[in-house]
């Protein structure tokens, strides 16, 4: 029985009562925030008859949340984090207020629907950042990785359940009525923000009266000063654009297998990770957690290589399962040593710039999927960016041996104090 649970996710992050109301409103607020995205990009087509509106809606969002997210990063290093947080989390609730009040008034202008997705987008990549800053001042630095896997379940499993949800709900409610439930879903995480403690800055309030800029090229600085937080970040960005081929999944449903296998390749990553976090217990207790990024990225990416060979949906969903487990690995392996190999008056910028990178590598990846794709050919490009990124994992772990590991694989001694002398 011992040994069952070990294998199982470990749950106990959630014995602390503050992270606990976090990842169980995180539940709601997540189902919600689906059903938001499931309906803008209806509404755009609906509004515009053209594809190409809806595209250019992914994109608007983008430098939006990018600045948010460094802009966010650095206030949270020189602020008190719950205010911030739920400021942020107000104004989302917010602007899917407003979208709803657009909706009801039958606006019918797709530039309004642009300008309130963007700031949205800004929010989400703010409020993001800074609550996975938050963590680490909620749980034990030992229960990070369970605490990052558990929360990961959560974005997993709305991802999956989010759509089928307001596919259900919209022939009966109107997508006026689900912008309006996402609204409500964010009062959860709203009540759950404001039963947190204080968490006043810990090493950095005394900047707080320095420029913004100044404090996020410091972040930058770190970054690239330090071989092992550089390496991390070029794992998971070498996985999210060589190795995320989402991008050509119509053209392979439709020329490999049947169109409406689609909804099955995309459903197969997610459940992958969703499996992996249900027996997270496997892995979440791996010391050497630098090491493990790479792996995790290498697997991805062996993964990915292989589905681009299958000719068969059963073949190609058992790669596509695998490759979500690794997906959900490395994203734990990479959010714990993030919030582990700096103090925390420099945890704030180090998300943000992990929000950008995270946000950045897909949409990078299938700008490079679907270029590459059209003058190789699809299986070529999936299976090569799949082989380029095992390439990627293998000269990070070759470089393993220089790397720093003190803060990263074994908190400094004092830090565990340090970073909760002001937490709960």
């Amino acid at each position: 029985m011992a040994r069952r649970k070990r294998l199982l996710v470990d749950v106990g992050p959630l014995r602390v009562g503050e992270f606990r109301r976090l990842w169980a409103a995180g539940i709601v607020t997540t189902l919600g925030a689906q059903l938001t995205a499931v309906v803008v990009p209806l509404q755009i087509y609906e509004l515009s008859g053209s594809s190409a509106w809806v595209g250019l809606a992914g994109l608007v969002g983008l430098a939006p949340m990018a600045a948010a997210a460094l802009w966010a990063g650095a206030l949270a290093d020189v602020r008190d984090r719950r205010r911030v947080l739920l400021t942020t989390t107000v104004g989302i609730g917010l602007t899917s207020l407003l979208l709803w009040a657009q909706a009801w008034a039958h606006l019918r202008s797709v530039g309004v629907l642009l300008v309130l997705v963007g700031v949205q987008q800004a929010l989400f990549g703010a409020n993001s950042t800074v609550s996975r800053a938050v963590t680490p001042r909620l749980v034990r630095p030992e229960l990070l990785p369970a605490a990052n896997a558990l929360q990961s379940v959560v974005l997993l499993s709305a991802g999956i359940a989010g759509p089928l949800l307001a596919g259900g709900l919209l022939p009966v409610a109107g997508g006026g009525t689900l912008y309006l439930a996402d609204s409500v879903a964010v009062c959860a995480t709203a009540w759950a923000v404001w039963r947190l403690p204080a968490l006043p800055p810990i090493g950095g309030g005394e900047r707080r009266h320095e420029p913004i800029m100044r404090q996020i090229a410091d972040g930058i600085r770190m970054v690239t000063g330090r071989q092992v937080l550089l390496t991390v970040y070029l794992c998971d960005f070498a996985a999210l654009s060589l190795g995320l081929p989402t991008a050509l999944f119509p053209q392979l449903a439709a020329e490999t297998f049947h169109p409406s296998d689609i909804g099955m390749l995309y459903a197969a990553v997610s459940a992958g990770g969703v499996l992996a976090g249900l027996f997270s217990g496997t892995f979440t207790r791996v010391q050497r957690r630098s090491v493990a990024v790479a792996v995790s990225a290498g697997i991805w990416g062996l993964a990915v290589a292989g589905f681009g060979t299958a000719r068969s949906l059963p073949a190609a969903v058992a790669w596509l399962l695998l490759a979500g487990g690794a997906l959900l690995a490395l994203g734990v392996f990479r959010k714990t040593v993030l919030q582990t190999a700096v103090a925390d008056g420099m945890r704030g910028r180090l998300q943000g710039i992990d929000t950008v990178v995270a946000a950045g590598g897909p949409r990078l990846g299938a700008l490079l999927h679907g270029t590459v794709g059209a003058a190789l050919g699809v299986p070529w490009t999936v299976t090569g960016g799949g082989v380029l990124t095992v390439v990627v994992a293998a000269l990070v772990l070759l470089a393993g041996g220089r790397w720093n590991q003190q803060g990263v694989d074994v908190p400094r001694a004092g830090q565990e104090t340090a970073d909760r002398a002001a937490g709960p």
